[in-house]
């Protein structure tokens, strides 16, 4: 019995000191998309203020590909000693349900952090559509079936799961135009090459004031403050319609509970800070927070949720396009 204990002792033990020593190095935090889009944007200021708090750099590094199947995977069979980590989306409760082989587990290989932040998505618009809400272009995708095209960061992404939710309750059939983030796309759709996408409200903002895109509605049940004349979907004729966005930090599966708890400790105090919850603010975000747990339940519902939605044959966002 003895030597049972010792053994585990044994094999638990440098697993104890790692974390007692956590952070010794730069920590890798992996952005499944490519720089620009939301993700990106919320990912660094939160790598930011961690790098102070830790008392070591944290690194955004862009993995995008594969609706965030790359980089997720990069962290999923990264060593589980808290030096990787991912900033993740909605695509990761939504791939388990689009996608069969999946070279991971996400509730198995992966490891709940913490909650960072909430937003919603805005149906944005280049200013050449002839079309000044969401009625004017539902008609005009009536009238063009499979003819227009909208982009997204990928199958999975949150704007993408926004437009095909938006697809099937207006009951409308555009073509998917996937890119490797956010950030492409929007130069995308800025640029005139594609005329419509769901955006994430961070990016959105400036554009959206600038006058560089147009704005039709939010995808949440209220509006946003930083946007006040853009209506909700739900406002625009689709009562109940709601699609959320977050932000998320995760680790690899058997990362040590005490390391998951140091950094969920640090990213809370941040985000209960001045200057983060002002900067959120200002790009249309809440900063969440809140346990480890938490988070993980959250994206259990949500698996659960989308393996329904896209059980169904009208729920996989049409045509799809490159």
């Amino acid at each position: 019995m003895h030597s049972i204990v010792a053994f585990v002792l044994l094999l638990v033990s440098p697993l104890m000191a790692a974390a007692q020593n956590y952070p010794a190095k730069p920590i890798r935090m992996i952005v499944p998309y490519a720089p620009g889009g939301g993700v990106d944007i919320m990912g660094r200021i939160v790598s930011a203020r961690l790098s102070e708090r830790m008392g070591v750099q944290v690194v955004v590094e862009n993995r995008g590909g594969a609706g965030t199947v790359i980089g997720t995977d990069l962290v999923a069979k990264a060593a589980a000693d808290g030096y990787v980590l991912l900033f993740g989306n909605p695509a990761l409760s939504a791939n388990p349900a689009l996608n069969d082989n999946l070279p991971y587990d996400t509730l198995k290989h992966l490891a709940p952090v913490v909650m960072v932040a909430a937003s919603f998505n805005v149906l944005v618009v280049h200013p050449s559509l002839p079309v000044k809400s969401v009625r004017e272009l539902v008609a005009l995708a009536k009238s063009k079936p499979g003819q227009l095209n909208y982009a997204s960061a990928g199958d999975g992404s949150a704007i993408y799961l926004a437009m095909a939710m938006f697809q099937n309750t207006a009951g409308i059939d555009v073509v998917h135009i996937p890119y490797k983030g956010a950030g492409p796309a929007l130069i995308d759709v800025v640029g005139g090459q594609v005329p419509m996408m769901f955006i994430a409200s961070p990016p959105a903002v400036g554009y959206v004031n600038s006058g560089k895109l147009r704005g039709l509605a939010v995808s949440g049940v209220k509006r946003l403050a930083v946007l006040p004349d853009i209506p909700t979907i739900a406002e625009s004729g689709y009562r109940g319609f709601e699609v959320n966005n977050w932000y998320g930090i995760l680790a690899p599966g058997e990362t040590p509970a005490a390391i998951v708890a140091r950094l969920n400790t640090e990213v809370n105090a941040l985000l209960a800070s001045a200057d983060v919850k002002e900067r959120m603010a200002a790009l249309g975000a809440e900063p969440a927070g809140g346990t480890a747990e938490q988070f993980g339940q959250r994206l259990r519902d949500e698996i659960s949720l989308w393996r329904k939605v896209f059980a169904k044959p009208a729920a996989a966002a049409s045509k799809t396009t490159r």
